[in-house]
């Protein structure tokens, strides 16, 4: 669909660019508090593959551009200019962050409207604008068209064990997508799903005929007081008692885990000065809507000179959307997910000069033109049950449509 089309039908059901309307309210995951409602966008930049060219550089170069240089993460912050720009939402695809690391982007983004990067730049408005004009008519949200049958899922964990079988992996992360159809304005469907319980990264990022809601719990990077911090999130429970004596028992969800600490460890150790990673904390159990999940603290200190480029390169995609090794589980991704991963599984937040805080884009949702996406999953070991996994990604996913249908 060409872009023109897909933003006019876009404007039918709602507003398309928030940001940009008269008395928006700036939402992006991690945006400071303070500023929340006294935000305006100053510049954007969006980057598919057509335009060519690396996309990390780009986006490093369009904030020092518009008064943002994140060129030596290191060096202390200047001084706040009231007049100058606050920061800016960053939102980097998978498909991004596979291109970055040099793997499989993987299949078409079944959301073809979305970017696969895109950084809005926001300063200060004085006064403040007033609060959002939002169109009245009512919302409808259709059945879910899912984008493989369940024995096709199944099937993707059996083809992941066999790999596991011949040695080409250790570990990977499955992930099946699911549209419906809607009619009416989208966006504060998506806003609802920051209010989900254990939404860290609760927020909302529009454009042109696109826009994408997040629910997510997990820091992909996140870079305050000179030190990086990841918590990968790996290991998964209902959120009961007996749940929560599950998942510390299990000797496959801790071993699925602990892979992933050990990747997320040697990613920091690429842009973290020499010998400054560590482990912080080691499975922690916390609780995200109706699910216990165990998550892990490991940082380390920024290294001399390091840009946010080199850092996007680092870490993008996560390793707990990806598996281990990376660009192997990359490879395994690309042949066996149908539908490409859009909005799901990449990174979206905040940067400004002394501060970077992206979640994982993990319990997220977009919507186009016509449809709403979402996306769920879940890492495979050699001990995984294929049937478990099936569940296991429709309990991640339920939260989320449930709320989009205002449940």
């Amino acid at each position: 669909m060409r872009a023109g089309k897909s933003t006019e039908r876009m404007r039918k059901n709602g507003p398309v660019v928030v940001e940009t309307l008269p008395g928006a309210v700036i939402d992006a995951p991690a945006v400071p508090a303070g500023c929340r409602r006294a935000l305006v966008e100053r510049a954007r930049w969006e980057w598919r593959p057509a335009d060519g060219g690396d996309p990390a550089a780009g986006v490093q170069e369009f904030l020092a551009a518009h008064g943002l240089p994140l060129d030596d993460l290191a060096r202390p912050a200047p001084g706040h200019d009231p007049a100058g720009p606050c920061g800016a939402a960053l939102y980097v695809s998978a498909a991004a962050g596979a291109l970055l690391a040099g793997a499989p982007v993987g299949a078409a983004n079944p959301a073809p409207a979305l970017p696969e990067v895109a950084v809005v730049v926001y300063g200060h408005a004085d006064p403040p604008p007033p609060p959002p004009r939002r169109d009245p008519d009512g919302w409808w949200l259709g059945d879910w068209t899912e984008s493989w049958t369940p024995d096709q899922h199944a099937a993707a964990v059996d083809a992941v064990r066999d790999a596991i079988g011949r040695g080409d992996v250790y570990q990977v992360n499955v992930v099946g997508h699911a549209a419906a159809r809607y009619a009416g304005d989208p966006l504060p469907a998506l806003a609802r799903l920051g209010a989900l319980p254990g939404a860290r990264y609760g927020g909302t990022l529009t454009g042109a005929g696109w826009a994408i809601g997040c629910a997510s719990p997990e820091t992909l990077v996140e870079l305050t007081g000179g030190r990086l911090v990841t918590r990968p999130i790996k290991g998964t429970r209902p959120a009961t008692a007996a749940g929560h004596r599950e998942l510390l028992a299990s000797a496959k969800e801790r071993a699925e885990h602990v892979m992933i600490v050990d990747l997320e460890r040697n990613d920091l150790a690429r842009v973290a000065r020499t010998g400054s990673v560590r482990v912080d904390e080691l499975f922690a159990v916390r609780r995200w809507c109706d699910l216990w999940q165990a998550e892990s603290t490991v940082s380390g200190a920024v290294a001399d000179g390091l840009g946010l480029a080199d850092l996007l390169r680092a870490v993008c995609p996560g390793g707990s959307v990806t598996g281990a090794p990376k660009l192997a589980a990359l490879d395994r991704i690309d042949a066996l997910e149908p539908v490409g991963r859009g909005a799901g599984m990449g990174a979206l937040g905040w940067v400004a000069p002394g501060r970077i805080d992206l979640g994982l884009t993990i319990r997220t949702a977009a919507a186009d033109a016509d449809r709403l996406h979402v996306w769920a999953g879940g890492g495979i070991t050699w001990d995984s049950d294929p049937w478990d996994e099936v569940a296991e990604a429709a309990a991640k996913t339920a939260p989320v449509r449930a709320a989009l249908a205002g449940h």
